[in-house]
Order: C-alpha cells, then structure tokens, then sequence
C-alpha cells in the first residue's frame, strides 16, 4: 500500500507496522491523518519510534482520530482523558497482564488507543498483539457457523477488580464474532479480560467454548510482538486486535501514557 506522507513496514504478513516519515509531537496535516487512518485499516496497529511526547501532545495526536474515551480506572488530575501507566518495585499487578480488548465491558469500546511509553526496563516489557481476522479466518467453517449469532457478556470487575474491588464498573453483550465497521471483515470478539459468560449456552458449554477461542487466538502465526524503546509509540485498531503486556521485567520500571479514541462508527453488529 502506497501512502503519499509516511512509510508503513509490515512486521508480519498478518499484522503490524513499522511507521517513519511521521513526527506526531508535531501538528498533522490532513493528509498525514487521512494515510494514517488508512494504515491502520490496512495493519492494525502501528509503531513509532523517537517520539518525546507528553501527556498534551499525546492527547492532540488522539484528537485526529476522535473524540477522547476516559476511561474506566481514573485518569491524570490535569489531563483526565490520559491515563498513566506505571509499574516498578511495589506494583502487585499491572494493566494488561492477560490478553484482553479495551474496555470491551463498555457498550461503545474505544475505537483505538494509543500509547506512549518514556521508561523501559532493561530488558523485557514487550507487548504482543494479536489480529483478530487472522483468528476468525482460522475457525473452521462449521465452528463459524455456531458461533453466529451468539453473545458473550463483558465485565470491568474481572479486570479492574484486582485494583479496585469497592470501584463500579461497566458491563455490556456483544456479539461473540463481530463485524469490523470499516473493514466489514469479521473477528472473534472475546477475551480473557472481560468476557464472563456466553448467553446463549449453558455454563459449562460457555467455559469449554471460551477456553478453545481463547487458546485459538492467542496462536502465535496470528500475533506481532513489539520491542519497545524509549519514546516509542504504539497505535491499535481496538475493534480488531487483541493485545498482552508481558510482565516479566519485575522490579524494573516500565512507565508512559495511554490516551483511547471513541468508536464513533456505528454499533457493533454480528
């Protein structure tokens, strides 16, 4: 794909890229958003490097996209669409620790995100992302026909709960296979993090059917792993993947900022 402002490398033939030619602490033209929004139907997620953002700027690269989700765990005191990502020696968790979609407990879940990240360990802290396509071409044609039409409820408190159990958290159903708004392409749209139950089936057939989506889509052949470095940037169609920050860098810090970009395409629809 040719885009007239920057440059996007594939990382793998199913998903994720490498993007230059682009300075995001700097104001975008039209046409630098336009390619980028072509991009990331074409890839899924983006990475950037050698971008010194703060939470300001990184709010102005959001705005192009959308309007700012805040989301359901608190935000910085000045900038309440932002929120800070830190782990270091006294975390007991940290966000996205298992596979999950953004706040797919909301009944709109964002659009995308975008984070930045200043502070890296020395070695580890890489995040993987999945492409959820990728997933849904994989099911054979008999499993894509069962799960047609049938539902999965979303619950913050499965992920927000370990950092605050008092805290009142969304929950929404959506469809278990989705259809991407812009694309029109279809995904598995479960997850680790939030999904509970499917509705339309018994417990026990949910649990086994939610334990074989899972171990299916987190199939490597459907993944890009990104190695970050300080000041890069990462940018995912939240509608499409699937992501897991791998916390294996303990004590160390790892630190940056996240802002999530509305969907305001139309509802999710099977």
């Amino acid at each position: 794909m040719q885009y007239q402002t920057l440059e996007a490398s594939p990382l793998t033939p199913r998903i994720g890229a490498m993007v230059s030619g682009v300075d995001l602490t700097q104001p975008l033209s039209n046409q630098q958003v336009e390619d980028l929004h072509t991009a990331i139907a074409d890839h899924q997620v983006l990475f950037f490097r050698d971008q010194r953002l703060d939470p300001a700027s990184l709010k102005r690269v959001g705005l192009h996209f959308g309007p700012l989700a805040r989301h359901a765990l608190k935000g910085m005191p000045e900038h309440p669409e932002v929120r800070k990502l830190h782990a270091d020696e006294t975390s007991k968790h940290v966000s996205g620790e298992e596979w999950h979609t953004d706040m797919s407990c909301s009944p709109t879940p964002p659009m995308g995100s975008i984070l930045y990240l200043h502070t890296l360990p020395p070695l580890g802290g890489d995040t993987v992302f999945a492409s959820m396509y990728a997933a849904y071409d994989g099911l054979s044609d008999r499993m894509k026909d069962y799960l047609e039409g049938l539902t999965a409820t979303h619950d913050g408190m499965i992920a927000f709960g370990r950092f605050d159990p008092e805290g009142k958290y969304p929950k929404a159903v959506h469809p278990v296979i989705r259809q991407h708004p812009v694309t029109g392409k279809k995904v598995i749209y479960v997850n680790r993090g939030f999904t509970s139950h499917i509705n339309e089936v018994s417990p026990r057939e949910s649990a086994h059917i939610l334990d074989y989506l899972y171990q299916h889509l987190e199939d490597p052949y459907y993944q890009v792993r990104f190695r970050w470095e300080p000041h890069s940037v990462a940018f995912w169609d939240n509608r499409c993947t699937q992501h897991l920050a791998i916390w294996d860098y303990y004590p160390n810090v790892r630190s940056g900022y996240r802002v999530q970009i509305e969907d305001q395409a139309e509802p999710i629809a099977a």
